[in-house]
């Protein structure tokens, strides 16, 4: 077999000769039996003269409820949100990776000032609250102190109950 005409380009005179055969095949009337040319469909339509050809009306048969549409835009709004929330949570997260003592102090500076915030507030309000008061006797104190001891045994179990007054 010679491949040669297919690695290397046709002179002149090849491509002249073959572009021949190739016309005169293809006008034949004669076709060798059983092969057959391909069915094709061709428009005759008339075309005016000038301008453009008329328009054809075409019926759209996209029927799209309301809801859809609305689902669809809300899921894009959702979606860029969720993306946008995303892409803050990845910031933060990336700044907190890099974990210095300058970053974690940062970090836990608002909680440290809330605390300190909410610690001088109670302290303050404790110490509005407390009454200032000065309790002096003047006559003599004396202290009663009475225990009652009462205990029960019975058997490996036993009761001691002790009244301290």
């Amino acid at each position: 077999m010679d491949f040669d005409h297919i690695t290397r380009p046709l002179t002149d005179a090849e491509a002249k000769a073959e572009a021949e055969r190739i016309i005169t095949r293809s006008f034949q009337t004669q076709m060798p039996h059983g092969r057959q040319f391909p069915t094709s469909f061709r428009d005759d339509t008339k075309v005016p003269a000038y301008g453009d050809t008329p328009p054809v009306h075409q019926d759209d048969k996209r029927i799209v409820p309301a809801w859809a549409a609305g689902i669809a835009v809300a899921s894009i709004g959702v979606g860029a949100g969720i993306t946008g929330i995303g892409c803050g949570a990845w910031l933060v997260l990336q700044g907190l990776a890099s974990v210095t003592l300058y970053g974690v102090l940062m970090v836990t500076l608002p909680f440290a000032g809330l605390a300190m915030v909410a610690t001088a507030i109670g302290g303050a309000i404790n110490k509005a609250r407390s009454a200032v008061t000065n309790n002096v006797y003047e006559a003599p104190v004396v202290q009663n102190t009475q225990i009652n001891n009462i205990s029960n045994q019975r058997g490996m179990f036993s009761r001691t109950r002790n009244d301290v007054r």
